[in-house]
């Protein structure tokens, strides 16, 4: 059960970044370790800092993807985001306007066709979908 989840979970952000890319982002780190927390995937387009959280689900049994981000979650990639900016060389922790921070949330749906194979993925992008005030 759990190497599945691990499994989906992983495909999930592998769709989740090429979803991103095709959008024009530029995916700088993958599951990245600051803070004591793991930030799924940090990305940058047009001057601005994407930190995103990604949800894959394989059904809304226990909800829609994104609303497993809660206020303690959030709280956490919030601290993990800080401490990576904090790591980074100076461009990075520029104050400048053109140097912008955001969080999204990048809902992934997937369901299982009869032989066992995920199929019909659904791909939901929520940017900006919380600041740091949680």
């Amino acid at each position: 059960m759990g190497d599945d989840r691990r499994i989906l979970g992983a495909e999930g952000e592998l769709r989740a970044a090429h979803y991103l890319e095709a959008q024009g982002y530029r995916i700088t780190a993958h599951n990245v370790r600051a803070g004591g927390v793991e930030i799924d995937l940090i990305a940058e387009r047009g001057g601005t800092v994407v930190f995103v959280e990604v949800k894959t689900r394989r059904s809304r049994r226990f909800g829609a993807p994104e609303e497993a981000v809660n206020a303690r979650k959030r709280a956490r990639l919030l601290r993990g985001a800080a401490a990576w900016l904090r790591q980074q060389p100076r461009p990075y922790r520029s104050h400048r306007p053109y140097r912008l921070i955001r969080f999204d949330v990048i809902s992934c749906e997937c369901r299982r066709a009869p032989d066992g194979q995920e199929t019909d993925w659904q791909i939901r992008h929520f940017e900006g979908a919380f600041d740091a005030s949680g």
